[in-house]
């Protein structure tokens, strides 16, 4: 089961004339809008943790190989 959590959300006149036009353009509330944006932010971050962790094992494996084909 989900729980609800309330919380408010201070925004500025730029912030806010965007937020609306989003979500009219979306047809969609604010309050989805910036849970969608908040998402898809930490979907992002924690994709490029992954690859950065795939990237470094990698380079650990391979490394030597690496350097040795740039080096022809």
């Amino acid at each position: 089961m989900m729980s609800v959590m309330a919380f408010t959300l201070r925004t500025d006149a730029e912030l806010d004339a965007a937020l609306a036009e989003l979500a009219q353009s979306q047809g969609l509330s604010k309050q989805e809008v910036v849970r969608r944006a908040v998402l898809d932010m930490h979907a992002r971050s924690e994709h490029k943790s992954r690859v950065a962790a795939a990237s470094a094992s990698s380079r650990d494996r391979w490394g030597d190989v690496l350097d040795r084909l740039g080096s022809v």
